[in-house]
C-alpha cells in the first residue's frame, strides 16, 4: 500500500483518511553491540564448528607429522650406520670410499634437518586450525605444495606424502575452508 492512500474507493471503514500503518519500534537485538561498532554483526554464515574438509586437512597434517617422525627415526638410524662405517673403514681402502661416506653423512644430516622443519611446521599449522585466520590457510596451502614437491625427491617412498600433500592443498583451498579461516572472531 502506498502513502498517501491511492485507493479510489476511499479509506477502509474505521480508518481515518490519510493515515497508513502506524510506525513500529525496531525490535531490540538479542545480544550486545557488535565490537566493531553498530548494533549487529555483519551478515553472513557463522561457522561454529569446523567443516569436515578442514578437519580432514588438519588430521592429514598430523598424519604427515607422524610419518615424518618415522622417517626421522630411520634417517637417524641411517646416520648412525654411516658414521659407524666411516669409523670402521680400513686405512687401506681408497680415498673415494671415505669421501662417499662423508657425503652420505652430510646428505643424511640435511635430510634430518628438513624432516624436523617439515614436522614442526605441520604440527604448528594443525594446532592453529581452531583459531587461526587466513594466514594459517595460506601457510597450509604453501606447506602442502612444499611437501608435495619434496616428496617427489624420494618418490617411491614418498608416495603417501604426495597424496596427502595434494589432499591438504585441496581441502584447505575449498570454499568451506575459506569460510572457516575468514570467519569473524570475537
Amino acid at each position: 500500500m502506498s502513502y498517501p492512500n491511492q485507493n479510489p474507493y476511499g479509506p477502509p471503514p474505521g480508518q481515518q483518511p490519510g493515515y497508513g500503518y502506524p510506525q513500529q519500534q525496531p525490535a531490540p537485538a538479542p545480544y550486545g553491540p557488535y565490537p566493531g561498532g553498530g548494533g549487529m554483526p555483519p551478515a553472513g554464515p557463522y561457522l561454529s564448528r569446523m567443516p569436515g574438509g578442514v578437519k580432514a586437512a588438519r588430521v592429514m597434517l598430523f598424519v604427515l607429522a607422524g610419518l615424518n617422525l618415522i622417517g626421522l627415526v630411520g634417517a637417524v638410524a641411517g646416520l648412525g650406520g654411516v658414521s659407524k662405517a666411516a669409523r670402521n673403514a680400513s686405512p687401506y681402502q681408497s680415498h673415494d670410499t671415505a669421501t662417499a661416506l662423508n657425503v652420505g653423512k652430510g646428505l643424511l644430516i640435511a635430510l634430518i634437518v628438513l624432516i624436523v622443519i617439515f614436522t614442526v611446521v605441520a604440527v604448528t599449522l594443525a594446532l592453529q586450525f581452531g583459531n587461526g585466520g587466513g594466514g594459517v590457510r595460506i601457510g597450509t596451502i604453501v606447506f602442502g605444495v612444499a611437501n608435495t614437491l619434496a616428496s617427489f625427491l624420494v618418490f617411491p617412498l614418498g608416495l603417501v606424502h604426495t597424496v596427502l600433500g595434494i589432499l591438504v592443498i585441496a581441502f584447505a583451498s575449498k570454499d568451506d575452508g575459506n569460510a572457516w579461516f575468514n570467519r569473524p572472531r570475537y
